[in-house]
């Protein structure tokens, strides 16, 4: 199966038409529809119906495999690329928001006075982009963060090669508004959280549904959701009534109107980890030095 087919194929059935699939790839509608029918003709069934535009069962399937094998190929590419040294003078780094810390920050002012030709870029991205980003090729490096047992890492989907180094750790704390008739304990469980409101932040917060399975509960309700990775807005909507929301220590100081209360049980600790392909040199290297503290592996 042609690469160039499968991406027309994943364009057409995300975008449900031909003619807009043809202007986000930049073809002529009719070229789009050549390379459905080319597609086909080679696997010998429809994968699309054309009025309206489905996918057939035969598609659905496909469908499911496109994605992670132009990931893959993606993948393949960069890690060519990074070993050969191609765009070492780059330096295009990821993080989702409470993985970009003033540390983190330091350590790329080090970089730029280690590398000073070097064209830097940071991305503030979802939790979930980051992975398939890093081994797309699209970021060098990539920060994320979440919330694990003190033994286990934080864990990453299916999409290439990856290694992960767990750069900082801190306690959790449940943020609750001043005035709270929780905010005067000294420590807090979740499971007495359950019924409590709480903001849907997936890309800021503990996301939820991951509340739900490590309070082993069917609750932590959302009464607001909150679409953006800016924390201290967040935060605002907390301390404003809200909801509650499960966030590392150093996420809530000074911040007017909160309350951080440690969580004491279940054991978590909120990890935030380095990611990067199987080659990775350049300002990107030490980028990861200086980060994780290990020379003997990045010097």
């Amino acid at each position: 199966m042609d690469p160039h087919l499968l991406r027309t194929f994943v364009s057409v059935a995300r975008c449900g038409s031909f003619s807009d699939a043809a202007h986000e790839l930049g073809f002529t509608p009719s070229a789009v529809s050549e390379h459905i029918a080319s597609l086909e003709a080679d696997l010998r069934t429809s994968l699309l119906t054309r009025r309206p535009v489905m996918l057939t069962s035969a598609g659905a399937r496909l469908l499911e495999h496109a994605g992670p094998l132009l990931l893959r190929l993606d993948a393949a590419r960069a890690d060519v690329e990074r070993l050969s040294g191609a765009g070492a003078a780059r330096l295009v780094a990821g993080a989702s928001p409470l993985a970009m810390t003033p540390r983190i920050a330091a350590a790329l002012d080090r970089v730029r006075q280690a590398h000073p030709a070097t064209r830097a870029t940071v991305r503030i991205l979802g939790r979930r982009e980051i992975p398939a980003a890093v081994a797309s090729g699209a970021l060098d490096l990539g920060l994320i963060d979440g919330s694990a047992t003190p033994a286990d890492a934080l864990p990453l989907p299916e999409v290439g090669p990856l290694t992960a180094v767990t750069v900082a750790e801190a306690p959790l704390v449940v943020a609750l508004p001043t005035g709270h008739p929780l905010a005067r304990r000294l420590g807090l469980r979740l499971a007495d959280l359950a019924d409590a409101p709480w903001l849907d932040a997936p890309d800021a917060a503990m996301p939820l549904a991951q509340l739900r399975a490590v309070g082993r509960s069917d609750g932590f309700r959302a009464s607001l959701t909150y679409e953006g990775t800016d924390v201290r807005g967040l935060l605002a909507l907390t301390a404003a009534g809200h909801g509650l929301a499960l966030l590392p220590h150093p996420a809530t100081k000074g911040v007017p109107g909160i309350v951080a209360t440690p969580l004491i049980a279940p054991r978590l600790v909120h990890r935030t980890e380095l990611l990067h392909g199987p080659a990775v040199d350049g300002p990107a290297r030490t980028l990861a030095a200086v980060v994780t503290g290990d020379r003997h592996r990045y010097g």
